[in-house]
Parts: C-alpha cells; structure tokens; sequence
C-alpha cells in the first residue's frame, strides 16, 4: 500500500489542531489531520463548551431564585438535570459539526484513527477498517491531555468522577466533594452547588483558585461560602472508601483525619500529557513530566517535528494551543510569526462570580523586583453592576511605577471574563497607563470599572 503523502500532517484535532490545519490550508499546504475521537477535541466536546453551557442554566436557574430582586415573579422553580445535560450535549455536537465543515471547506483530508510516528516524517493510523500510512515533511503534535488520577482517587465513573463523567451525571449529587479548586474543579463545583449540591472542595494548596492574585483568590473564596460551599485549604484527601450509595473520604489538614460522607466524589487535580503510544521516544523527542519539550516556536528538537496545546505544557488554555496552531502553521509555510508569550494569555474561570487575569500577580510582580503601582475598584461603585444586580466583584491592576507598563490585571464578578480582553489588547499594544486613562470607556458598561482600576493605581479615581 502506497504511503498518502502531505506538506503537513497533524495529529489531534482540538483547538490546537484544527486550526494549525486549517491555517496550513490556507497557506497553500496540502493538510491531514488525524483524530482517534472527536474533531474539535476535548474543548469542545467535554471541556470548554459543554461546561459553560451547564453553567450558563445554572446562571438562569440562580436568576430565577432572584426574580422578586428584579421585580418579577417566579413560582415552583426547579430544573431537570437530564434536559440540562441534553442541552449541553446538544451544543458540543453542533461545535463539533461546525469543525468537521470548516476541515471540509479548507480541504483538510481527515483520517479518524491512533496516530504513531514510526520514523520521521512518518505516521502510522489504525482505523476501524485496518490502517492507513502516511508521509510528510512536517509533523505537529496536538494531543492534548486527560485528567489526572491519584493513587485511590481513581474515577469509577459511579460514585468517584472526573470531569467528563461530571458533564454526563449518572444521578444528582445531593453531597459533594470537589478535589482540587483549579478551574475545572470550581466550575463544576459552581454548577453542582446552585443545583442545591451541599458541596465541600478540599485543595492542597493555601488558597483556592491558586494560580489567580492572592487578593481575588480570597474575594472569591468569600463568595462560594457565601453560596453555601465549604471550602477546605492546606487539606489532602489520602482516601476514598467507596460503598454502594456513598463514598467516605479521609480528609487530612493541620496533621489531623476526618471522615466526611459523601454521595459523589469529582477529582480535578490536574492534568497529563497525552504521549504515550506515539513513538516520541525512539524518536527522540525529550518529554518532562507527561510534557513534550518544546522551543518558542514549539519545536521539539526534531528536525519537522513540532508540539502545540496541553501536549506541550501550561498554561494549559484552548486559546494558547489555537495560537501556538497558526504560529506553527505559518513557521512551516516560511513565514516569520511571532512566538506566543504564555505571559500575555489571559485566564478564564466561569465560575459564580467568574475570575479573569492576564500577567502578573500582586506577589509575582514584586519577587521580580518591580516597583509597582495598583489601582482596584469594586463593582459596587459602578451603575451598571448595581442595575444588573450583580454589585459584588473587584477589578485590580498592577502597573511599573517607572515605566506605566501594565504588568497584570485580575477580575472578579459578572462578566469579567468578557472585559479582561480590554486588557489582554493593552498589554499587546505595549499600552502605558496613560493611554489607558486617556480612553474614553462608554456609559453606562461595566467596562468603565477598567478605567476607574487604572486611574485608582495613579490616584485619580473619581467614582470611589
């Protein structure tokens, strides 16, 4: 059987991959893509989108509780967690129809299988029907990653959950435990607790949110307990006894073990790469910790051989691995792209109330040996919060003291996931604190709370 040659072939089909082919197909290179599950990846079909569909009938649902708040009536208000799920199923099938079409359109041949790389330049597919073999000059990994599991928190899909049992639920969690309060794990502690979950979340760490400023860790934590979640910090669950209709978790924290009853467990403690079964070793491509080892550029040291996404390490974001696709995509059609600085990436957690951030934390910029000036201004101050009766959130910025470089923002409350863009293109123009306070934002937005963060940090606030 003759090997089907192309310019480019790319192995996953998510974020990172879809677009790394359709940007090659653009460029005038001849594209495959080979995919063992789903176009679109994970993203779309068990992560990103699905998650914020549940999400946003839970913002309803929440809405619904408070319709006398807005001067409205609302009786016997309840939910159906089936149609909710259908719901969100519904809206990963239509993404991953999308997808298919946009590969259809750019001519990107498509081989549904498990990829291998034999030899360089050359990858291996097993599919339903036997095998296809194909060539070409460059290679981009884009496998992705999958949830972690912990030595006796493994998911058994019943009682003991990772994220995707989590979006399919075989019953309705009534006590929950959430391990880990990275974004997977409070978003779908989110979700399960304005259902009426009674839900604990134990993280290892000092703070929820870990990655976020320590400020806005702290806002939020205030916020989830006030939705009626426990949230336990510095704590470890060393083991799970499973029975039929329950699980016992051992909970350590301060050196002392507590047993807590629970009807469902959902581990998100991370994630690993997915390369094993690829042949990266004999090739050899360095992989640290479940990561391929890349440049800027994303190349693995192997001449033709490139790694973008989860594959090649944090920030694990769909947003960073569609933009490491196009870099590579043009690297290889001979362009000059820019490298994707991990630093300009903004994070996103939809959680109630969400958190958004791009840069430098608080603490971040000062072990680096900034002078830093910070503005905050709190949503209550702002009209338009107040009249969407969502007057509880904080929008914080860090600046160079010496230069009026933006180094970081951080937001929490209503809609910041939409706003912390602003940002995200500030910090990409090079913007300095003084074009920023020279903007004029529109009234009445909550995105005048931008303006308002930035003219605190230089004292010329003027709604506070």
């Amino acid at each position: 059987m003759a090997a089907k040659s192309f310019d480019l072939i790319v192995i996953g089909a998510g974020p990172g991959g879809y677009v790394a082919a359709i940007r090659g197909a653009q460029l005038g290179l001849k594209v495959a893509v080979v995919e063992r599950e789903n176009l679109g990846g994970i993203c779309l079909n068990w992560g990103c989108i699905p998650t914020k569909a549940l999400l946003r009938s839970a913002e309803v649902f929440h809405l619904m509780h408070r319709a006398k708040d807005f001067g409205l009536a609302a009786d016997k208000i309840d939910y159906d967690l089936a149609a909710v799920v259908k719901r969100s199923r519904g809206v990963a099938k239509q993404m991953e129809g999308g997808v298919k079409h946009l590969l259809k359109k750019n001519k990107v041949e498509v081989f549904m299988g498990e990829a291998s790389i034999p030899a360089k330049g050359k990858v291996s597919v097993k599919t339903d029907k036997g095998g296809e073999e194909l060539t070409a000059k460059n290679i981009v990994l884009a496998t992705g990653a999958r949830a972690r599991e912990l030595p006796g928190l493994e998911a058994d899909g019943k009682r003991v959950w990772t994220y995707r049992h989590a979006l399919q639920p075989v019953h309705d969690p009534k006590k929950l435990l959430v391990i880990g309060s990275g974004a997977i794990g409070i978003e779908f502690a989110s979700f399960y607790n304005t259902l009426g979950a009674d839900t604990t979340v134990v993280e290892v760490m000092d703070r929820v949110l870990p990655v976020e400023d320590e400020e806005i860790s702290k806002f939020a934590k205030k916020a989830f307990e006030k939705q009626g979640m426990t949230i336990m910090q510095k704590a470890t669950v060393k083991k799970l006894d499973r029975a039929e209709d329950k699980v016992t978790a051992h909970i350590e924290r301060d050196g002392k073990v507590e047993k807590l009853e629970f009807d469902t467990v959902i581990s998100a403690v991370g994630i690993v790469g997915n390369t094993e079964g690829l042949g990266l070793e004999e090739l050899g491509v360095k992989v640290d910790r479940t990561h391929v080892v890349t440049d800027e550029y994303c190349r693995t040291g192997v001449d033709g051989l490139f790694a973008i996404g989860d594959i090649a390490g944090a920030p694990w974001l769909a947003h960073k691995a569609s933009h490491e696709g196009v870099m590579v995509a043009e690297l290889i059609a001979g362009q000059k792209p820019h490298p994707v600085k991990p630093e300009s990436i903004a994070g996103c957690t939809y959680c109630h109330p969400q958190v958004a951030s791009v840069g430098l934390t608080e603490a971040r910029a000062k072990e680096q040996g900034y002078d830093i000036k910070v503005g905050r201004f709190p949503f209550i101050g702002n009209g338009k919060a107040v009249a969407l009766g969502e007057p509880e959130g904080l929008v914080k910025t860090i600046f160079d003291a010496k230069t009026g470089e933006l180094l970081g923002a951080h937001m929490v409350g209503a809609e910041v996931t939409e706003l912390i863009q602003g940002y995200v293109v500030g910090r990409q123009l090079e913007t300095t604190e003084e074009d920023l306070m020279n903007t004029v934002f529109p009234h009445p937005t909550l995105s005048e709370m931008m303006h308002e963060s930035v003219l605190d940090a230089f004292d010329r606030v003027i709604h506070m």
